[in-house]
C-alpha cells in the first residue's frame, strides 16, 4: 500500500490512528523503504500514545501530527472515557518534540517536526485557552500549532448542550484572540465554515467524497500487488 501510494503521486504516507497496528506498520515501512519508498511518514494521532511508542517511531517518522484534545480530565472522561488522556497526551507530545525537532527547507517550509492540533469545542473556550497556554509554555519555537474550527455534531446523534451545535462566530473569534494573546504564530488556522458535506459516510464503499479523495486500495481486494 505504501508503494502504491507513492506511485499514485502521494506526498506522504499518512498513518491515521495507527497505534494499535504500530509494530506491523514499522515492519511494512522498513520493507517498503528497502524497495524504493522515498516519501515521508506522517504519524497522525489522537495524542493518546505512550512514550515507548514514540521511541519506536522515532527512526521512521518525519512528522508527528498529534491532537491535544483537552487538558481537562472531566472533559476527557466525557468524550473518550479516558480521564488520564491529558497526562498521556502531554507526555507523548513532549517526547515527540524531543524526538523530532522542527526543521525547514530554504523556503521556510517545514520538512520534519511536530504539528499539534486542537479542535475548539462549543461552550468550552476555557479548555482551549488551557491547551494554548500549555503549548506556549512548553513547545513555543519547538513545534507548530494547528487550531481547528470543524467541530460538527453527527446528524442523528443526541448530545447535551452545548455539544449539540457547532461553534459560533463569537467563540471562534475568542479562540483566535487567545492564540494571538499567547503569541502562537507558527502554524495553521482553519476558516470557520459550518457544514457536513465533508463528513465521511462509512455506510458507503467510498466513505469520502470523490472531490476529497481517491481510493487506491480496498480491504476486500486482499493484499495489494506492489
Amino acid at each position: 500500500i505504501f508503494l502504491r501510494l507513492q506511485r499514485e503521486g502521494a506526498g506522504n504516507v499518512n498513518a491515521v490512528t495507527g497505534t494499535h497496528f504500530l509494530p506491523a506498520i514499522i515492519d511494512a515501512w522498513q520493507a517498503a523503504r528497502a524497495r524504493g519508498l522515498a516519501i515521508p511518514l506522517v504519524w497522525n494521532s489522537s495524542g493518546y500514545e505512550t512514550v515507548e511508542s514514540v521511541r519506536m517511531l522515532e527512526p521512521h517518522v518525519a512528522f508527528f501530527l498529534p491532537d491535544l484534545k483537552t487538558l481537562d480530565p472531566a472533559l476527557a472522561a466525557f468524550w473518550f472515557n479516558a480521564p488520564e488522556y491529558p497526562r498521556a497526551a502531554t507526555e507523548a507530545i513532549l517526547a515527540m518534540a524531543e524526538a523530532r525537532p522542527l526543521e525547514r527547507n530554504p523556503d521556510g517550509l517545514p520538512t520534519r517536526g511536530v504539528i499539534v492540533r486542537h479542535l475548539v469545542l462549543p461552550g468550552r473556550l476555557e479548555a482551549t485557552r488551557d491547551v494554548l497556554a500549555w503549548f506556549s509554555d512548553h513547545l513555543a519555537g519547538r513545534a507548530m500549532f494547528s487550531l481547528m474550527s470543524q467541530y460538527t455534531p453527527i446528524p442523528g446523534q443526541e448530545l447535551p448542550p452545548p455539544f449539540d451545535r457547532g461553534l459560533s462566530r463569537e467563540e471562534w473569534d475568542a479562540a483566535l484572540a487567545a492564540l494571538e494573546e499567547l503569541g502562537i504564530e507558527d502554524g495553521f488556522v482553519q476558516d470557520l465554515a459550518p457544514g457536513t458535506e465533508w463528513l465521511p459516510d462509512f455506510t458507503r464503499e467510498r466513505p469520502f467524497s470523490a472531490e476529497l479523495s481517491r481510493m487506491v486500495w480496498h480491504a476486500r481486494d486482499g493484499a495489494p500487488t506492489a
